[in-house]
């Protein structure tokens, strides 16, 4: 099937990004996943861990096909340090300081369920935290820029970073992977909150979770944003954990006519889910190739 076509950062990608989660964990059932949505005219892929990376760069080699694009993960903590550790040792403060200052009330029990709050971050130990570059290159090596030139950085760590007022962090992620020739794309989880104070860096896109029944903090605030958003938006879980997928067309239409979102990135569980997918964009008449950047 033909996918519509977006142009991001003068580079053709499909509206379509497909992220590979099949049932089993087990390396080998990603591959023939993959195969099968390249058969039915898939070439942008999400690749949130190693294992994705290699089944991409497997396919790739195998069809010779240079059109695949490749979408890379980057957790945001993989290179935050305190007082010389990995920021993530002091994960329970990070989150106490959230929790207590950041997140809406009528949130914290649902973002953070069963969790008792201690002590939280001084305004000191906030200051000392640093980017560690060589940990950042690391694994920003990983991924082979040409076949894999989008980068998004993500994680929870990135909405937790714009609350504690740390934006200058990620603005060093940005810098590291442009340097290396790639282009970075913000990846938050709270719409809301995130895509206000985000929206100065310099990157190609915003990934946010946005669909029909739920974005946070506010479906209806977040949609504002959104329709007003300069930039590039791409939703992230848009058909809702598969629970959309019976109702594709009215998703389509939604995040792509009502939002005008650049592209979404689609979980694909069963082969079976394929069908669902392709089928709501042959309803949706208007979904031609958006040039938004």
């Amino acid at each position: 099937m033909r996918l519509p076509i977006a142009i991001l950062e003068k580079k053709r990608i499909q509206r379509l990004i497909f992220s590979i989660r099949p049932n089993s964990n087990l390396c080998r059932d990603i591959t023939p996943l993959m195969e099968k949505v390249y058969d039915q005219g898939g070439i942008s892929f999400f690749l949130p861990t190693i294992r994705h990376l290699e089944s991409f760069m497997a396919l790739r080699e195998s069809t010779e096909d240079a059109a695949l694009t490749g979408f890379g993960f980057l957790e945001a903590e993989s290179a935050l340090l305190l007082t010389g550790k990995p920021l993530h040792h002091f994960e329970s403060k990070v989150i106490a300081t959230i929790a207590r200052n950041i997140v809406p009330p009528e949130w914290v029990k649902k973002l953070f369920p069963g969790r008792s709050f201690g002590e939280v971050l001084t305004q000191k130990e906030i200051d000392r935290m640093n980017f560690d570059p060589f940990r950042f290159h690391q694994n920003l090596s990983l991924f082979p820029i040409q076949s894999v030139p989008f980068l998004l950085i993500g994680g929870k760590y990135t909405d937790w970073l714009l609350g504690l007022g740390r934006i200058d962090l990620l603005k060093e992620m940005i810098s590291g992977v442009k340097k290396e020739g790639g282009f970075p794309l913000f990846s938050g989880q709270w719409a809301t909150f995130s895509l206000p104070k985000a929206k100065p860096l310099d990157v190609a896109g915003f990934a946010i979770p946005i669909n029909r029944r739920r974005s946070l903090f506010d479906l209806t605030q977040a949609c504002n944003i959104i329709k007003k958003f300069d930039k590039p938006v791409i939703s992230l879980d848009p058909f809702a954990s598969g629970t959309l997928l019976e109702e594709s067309e009215e998703t389509y239409s939604f995040l792509f006519n009502e939002l005008k979102v650049h592209s979404v990135i689609v979980e694909v569980n069963l082969e079976e889910d394929l069908h669902r997918l392709f089928k709501g964009l042959e309803q949706v008449s208007s979904l031609i190739p958006f040039h938004k950047t």
